[in-house]
């Protein structure tokens, strides 16, 4: 992981500094956790890495490993990147909606933290159109009221 961290450093010019603090990371079927573990919403967490082992499984390891760090580009237009973080990001909102209320993923600055994660350092420049991610988001939100709530 230290190593993945100067790489990730490197790579987004300085940008990404929290890797080792805050972010989880699964290889594989090891989930790696960060200093910061212990003040972290497990379940939730949890369940969005257990997404990712599904889709490894579904799409096999080396096509998912693949298509999630190179298609179509590693970044900026990182389509598949896109696609696992959110269908894994959806079962991050279920989790949260369903353990503390719809009006938690509803919250503006909840939706910007997860819209950033795709257009920002976080995930390497995933996805450069924040509209187009916004609107996945408020459909998601719109789908799990849905789900748990009517």
């Amino acid at each position: 992981m230290k190593a993945i961290d100067v790489f990730l450093k490197v790579i987004t010019f300085g940008e990404l500094k929290s890797f080792m603090s805050v972010y989880v990371t699964t290889i594989g079927y090891a989930i790696y956790v960060p200093s910061a573990w212990d003040h972290m919403d497990k379940v939730t967490i949890l369940s969005h890495e257990r997404i990712h082992m599904h889709q490894r499984k579904r799409y096999g390891a080396l096509w998912f490993s693949f298509s999630y760090l190179f298609l179509w580009t590693p970044t900026v237009f990182a389509y598949f990147r896109k696609k696992y973080e959110q269908e894994a990001y959806e079962e991050t909102l279920r989790c949260v909606a369903s353990t503390g209320g719809i009006h938690y993923i509803e919250d503006k600055l909840f939706k910007d933290s997860i819209v950033t994660c795709f257009t920002s350092p976080q995930y390497f420049w995933t996805w450069p159109f924040k509209k187009s991610i916004e609107a996945w988001y408020d459909i998601t939100v719109e789908k799990i009221r849905k789900e748990l709530f009517s």
